[in-house]
């Protein structure tokens, strides 16, 4: 591990997890669309997301996604992860009030690269709402020690 206690590369195997959950309150939707410029009716407006055919507001995608990221790098690999890329395939909603579980699953780790192919997959009540792989940079061990011998 590294020293915020974070997985190095060499720490790393196939089928490792690690989960994260959050509860989306009302103020994470509005405090989310402010950041983001997202004020899509169907997040922030009841009578109109009443509507559509979810028949009620549902949360902003990204910010179900980003529930992924605190795992990621709180959990596994950790902090000093650095994120690639991400794969998302939407499946079902998420509304105002729901937990979401995000859990990261080793699916391959590229040595040489310093990198690690993840499974993520979000749920909600043991539902599926989200799927999709990242591709993360970690922390190596043995760069560490290469860059201290050569200083």
């Amino acid at each position: 591990m590294n020293e915020l206690n974070g997985y190095d590369i060499e720490d790393l195997e196939v089928g490792m997890t690690a989960c994260f959950a959050k509860t989306i309150t009302e103020a994470d939707i509005i405090l989310f669309a402010g950041a983001s410029g997202d004020t899509n009716a169907i997040h922030i407006n009841d009578e109109f997301a009443k509507t559509t055919p979810f028949g009620g507001r549902i949360v902003h995608g990204f910010l179900t996604a980003s529930t992924i990221s605190a795992a990621i790098a709180n959990r596994l690999p950790g902090p000093g992860t650095i994120y690639l890329s991400q794969h998302m395939r939407f499946v079902g909603p998420v509304r105002p009030g729901d937990t979401v579980q995000a859990k990261v699953t080793v699916k391959e780790v590229i040595a040489e690269k310093g990198r690690v192919l993840l499974q993520t997959v979000f749920s909600v009540r043991g539902n599926v709402v989200v799927d999709g792989e990242a591709l993360v940079r970690t922390t190596s061990r043995a760069r560490r020690e290469a860059t201290s011998r050569a200083s």
